[in-house]
C-alpha cells in the first residue's frame, strides 16, 4: 500500500512539473514581445510628435549629430591616445590567461558590433530602396570651431567599456 502511494505521489509531482514547463513555454510563445522600437521613434511616440514633424526633427537631430561628430574628429586622436595608454596599463596588469580571455572577448565584441552595423545598414537599404544612406551630408569635414581640417575618425574602435572603446 505504501509503494502505491509513493507511485501516485511521484506521478502527481511529475504531472505538475510537466504542466508548469508546458504552461511557461506556451505563455512565452503566445505572448511574444513586440520588436524593440528605436530610441528616437520611442521618444517621438512618448511626447506626441506628429508624422509631419518627424522628418524635420530627424533633420535637426541628424545635423546636430554630424556637427558633434565633426568636433569629436578633432579631439579623437587625443582621446584615443589616452584610452590606448589606459589599455596598455590595464593589459600590463593581467596574467597571460586573463589577457587571452580579454582578447577573445574583444574579438567577440568587435564581431557583434560589426554585425549590428550590418543589420542597421541592411534595414536602411530595405526601408529606402535605391537610395544611399546619408552620412552627414553637406559637411565639408571642417571642424568649424577650430577652423582646421578634421582628423578622420579612427576606423577601429575598441569595445569593452568606457575606458577602452
Amino acid at each position: 500500500m505504501q509503494r502505491s502511494k509513493q507511485q501516485a505521489l511521484m506521478f502527481l509531482l511529475g504531472a505538475v512539473l510537466v504542466g508548469g514547463v508546458l504552461g511557461f513555454s506556451a505563455e512565452r510563445v503566445i505572448n511574444k514581445k513586440p520588436p524593440r522600437v528605436g530610441a528616437r521613434v520611442q521618444m517621438y511616440d512618448d511626447i506626441g510628435i506628429a508624422e509631419a514633424q518627424r522628418a524635420k526633427l530627424d533633420s535637426v537631430l541628424d545635423e546636430t549629430n554630424c556637427k558633434t561628430a565633426d568636433i569629436m574628429r578633432g579631439i579623437r586622436p587625443s582621446l584615443d591616445s589616452v584610452r590606448g595608454e589606459g589599455l596598455k596599463n590595464f593589459l600590463g596588469m593581467l596574467t597571460a590567461e586573463q589577457r587571452s580571455a580579454y582578447e577573445a572577448r574583444d574579438h567577440r565584441m568587435k564581431a557583434h558590433m560589426d554585425s549590428l552595423q550590418k543589420d542597421r545598414d541592411a534595414k536602411w537599404a530595405k526601408d529606402h530602396p535605391g537610395s544611399e544612406r546619408p552620412r552627414c551630408a553637406g559637411h565639408t569635414g571642417q571642424n568649424t570651431q577650430a577652423g582646421k581640417q578634421a582628423v578622420p575618425a579612427t576606423p577601429e574602435r575598441r569595445p569593452g567599456g568606457p575606458l577602452f572603446y
